[in-house]
């Protein structure tokens, strides 16, 4: 599987998650054993509930585990820092004068709402690999649009 890559706060975020989702664990089993002493099992919702919630709790169990052990923490990594690549944040202009500022992260650690924005953006995809004081033209969903990358700090 490809390794992804995470800040020391996202990878932190994850195992955090993870521990909880294992302590829900053996409460959500204990539901199931609850539930199977009520009779028949066939037209018993509480038991097929509890089933269904151990079983999307398990999965997301993997998933996170999975992410945990390809992460690869961002600062630690030998990127160019000069460059737009994941980990850095960067102020661009687009071409109406908006200025904007975004912190590019892994799809897991993606917020829109704090301006952390995914590597696998469209918009990301086009900036990748550019210097500050460049101007880029990105295919977005809307169109061409250029952008002027004015600052990358890491």
């Amino acid at each position: 599987m490809a390794e992804i890559y995470l800040t020391r706060d996202g990878r932190e975020k994850l195992i955090k998650e993870l521990e909880t989702l294992q302590k829900r664990k053996p409460l959500v089993q204990e539901e199931i054993a609850r539930a199977r002493e009520h009779g028949d099992l066939r037209e018993n919702a509480e038991y097929h509930a509890a089933k269904e919630t151990l079983t999307n709790l398990m999965r997301r169990i993997m998933e996170l585990d999975s992410k945990i052990s390809r992460a690869k923490i961002i600062e630690e990594q030998n990127i160019d820092p000069d460059k737009v690549f994941i980990g850095v944040t960067v102020n661009l202009q687009d071409e109406d004068g908006d200025k904007h500022e975004y912190t590019i992260v892994d799809l897991e650690e993606a917020d829109p709402s704090a301006n952390k924005i995914s590597v696998q953006s469209p918009l990301v995809q086009g900036l990748l690999g550019h210097k500050a004081e460049e101007t880029v033209e990105v295919a977005l969903p809307a169109g061409k649009s250029k952008f002027k990358i004015l600052k990358i700090v890491r």
